[in-house]
Order: C-alpha cells, then sequence, then structure tokens
C-alpha cells in the first residue's frame, strides 16, 4: 500500500477509535422476567407491579387492553398510575392443581308428591239420630238430634267444612233429614261428629272412607239422652204377675193369728196344779 494513501486512512480512523474510547461504558438493559399468568386457588391470575411497568406494557405481554385492565382493578385511575408491589387481576381462570378428592356418592331424597284431587264432584250426608233404647240401630221412630256437630274434611287437604245436626222430618219421605255437604271433590275423607252435652253417643263417633266422583254417602250416627228414661213393659199372658203390696200384709196378719193359734193351744195341753198343805200338788 502507498505509505501516503496508509497515512490518510489512518487519520481518518484515528478520530473514530478516539471518540469510541471517549463514550461511557452503557451495561445492556437487564432482562426483566414476567411470571406467567397461572390462576391461584381461588381462580384469580394475579400479577405483582415491578419498576417500568405501565398499563401499556401490561397490555402489551398479556394482550389485556387498558379498559379491561380498569375493569378488573377499579382502584386504577383515569390514567391507568402502577404503584410497584401492588397486584392487578389479569383475569379469572379455574384453579390451579386442584386434584379432586373423589367423595361418597351423593343420595338423592324421594320427589315431593303433590297429591292432585280428582276431577268430578260428589255428595257426602251425615244423620244424628236420637238412639232411644241404645241398640246402636236406628228404627223408624228415632229422629235426628239437634245442637250436634259433624265435620268433614279430605286427607289432601282441598276441602274441609263443619255444620250443625238438624231435628227436622222431610214432609216429603217422612225421614228425618240429615246433613248434607254437596259439591265434595272426590277421594279419601274422614267424617266425624260431636254430640250434644246433654247425650251420650252409642255408636263410633268417626268414619274415614273413599268415594268416587258422582256418588252419594250417607252415614248414620247414633246418640242417647242421659235424662230420658225408657220405660219397659211387660207383655200381656206371659204367665208372670207382680204382687200387690195388701196381698203381702193380710199374709203377715195371717201368719200372726196362726202363731197365737198354736201358743193358746200348746197351753191348753199343760196339766192343772193344785194346791194342797201349802204346797202345789202335782
Amino acid at each position: 500500500m502507498n505509505p501516503k494513501r496508509f497515512f490518510v486512512v489512518f487519520l481518518l480512523v484515528l478520530p473514530l477509535l478516539l471518540f469510541g474510547i471517549m463514550l461511557p461504558a452503557q451495561a445492556s438493559p437487564s432482562v426483566q422476567e414476567f411470571p406467567s399468568p397461572t390462576p391461584g386457588p381461588d381462580g384469580r391470575i394475579l400479577y405483582t407491579v415491578q419498576a417500568g411497568d405501565s398499563c401499556f406494557r401490561i397490555e402489551a405481554l398479556y394482550g389485556i387492553t387498558v379498559d379491561q385492565l380498569r375493569g378488573l382493578n377499579p382502584q386504577l385511575d383515569e390514567n391507568c398510575t402502577l404503584i410497584v408491589g401492588d397486584q392487578l387481576m389479569l383475569g379469572i381462570g379455574g384453579p390451579a392443581a386442584l386434584s379432586p378428592t373423589p367423595g361418597p356418592s351423593p343420595t338423592l331424597a324421594p320427589p315431593t308428591v303433590t297429591p292432585t284431587p280428582p276431577a268430578g264432584t260428589t255428595e257426602i250426608c251425615v244423620l244424628l239420630y236420637d238412639d232411644l233404647n241404645g241398640d246402636a240401630l236406628r228404627q223408624e221412630t228415632e229422629i235426628g238430634i239437634a245442637d250436634g256437630a259433624v265435620s268433614v274434611s279430605n286427607t289432601a287437604g282441598t276441602f274441609s267444612d263443619t255444620k250443625s245436626t238438624v231435628s227436622v222430618i222431610d214432609p216429603d219421605t217422612e225421614e228425618p233429614l240429615p246433613v248434607c255437604f254437596t259439591d265434595v271433590p272426590a277421594g279419601e275423607y274422614n267424617v266425624s261428629v260431636a254430640v250434644p252435652e246433654n247425650y251420650n253417643p252409642t255408636t263410633q263417633l268417626t268414619s274415614t272412607f273413599t268415594i268416587n266422583a258422582g256418588d252419594i254417602a250417607l252415614f248414620d250416627f247414633g246418640a242417647q239422652s242421659q235424662t230420658e228414661t225408657i220405660a219397659e213393659t211387660v207383655p200381656e199372658n206371659s204367665g208372670g204377675g207382680g204382687t200387690s203390696p195388701i196381698f203381702g200384709i193380710l199374709g203377715g196378719i195371717l201368719l200372726l193369728g196362726g202363731l197365737g193359734l198354736a201358743w193358746y193351744a200348746f197351753q191348753q195341753r199343760k196339766p192343772a196344779k193344785r194346791f194342797k198343805g201349802g204346797r202345789y200338788l202335782k
């Protein structure tokens, strides 16, 4: 190479070398490592703010917009100011590394069945009669008792009613009028009767039964008055009769008279005593 040309090149390169030596050595920026967005036990994805972070940097790193970041973190102001050490929520995911532990199979409770009343209506009539002879069977002469109470209710809970009994004779049938419950839904029913205070029941006062639509049920319940006395009559020509008190008195008089006659006869049979020489002789 021509010495002159080499010298010229050296003069041109030397200032560049001196300028590079005079510049302060700058360390390369450290690479910041960001934790992976792994959900915590509660499902939240959290990030701890570090030095130099900004909302736009977090947006670029995790693909979340600044508006979404503000929505998940209400503490951020309009300028999205970050404080080192604060935790930001980046989203919500499933719990991390949770291994489900199998437990006992749940036992299903039996379903609750709501009873549906059958369609159609029926009629229930109840007669509380005066059982004069107490035989628990109603005769034609035994009429109804007033001021009793009759209660009718079904087991489904859709019907319940109470009425008072009456002592009325139907002029058409000449039979006692019962207490009737009309437009009653078909189903299973309980009927109970309460007798007045001055009566004693002669039959059972409750009954459970099932009635279908269109049917009519009639029940008789008996009771007997506590103050009424039924006279007992003796049949004619029965071969027996009562004893009059007069005949008893006459019989007593005759008996006493017979005893008196017997005593007198016994005294007459004794020998008479004689008195001689100052003593009785036989």
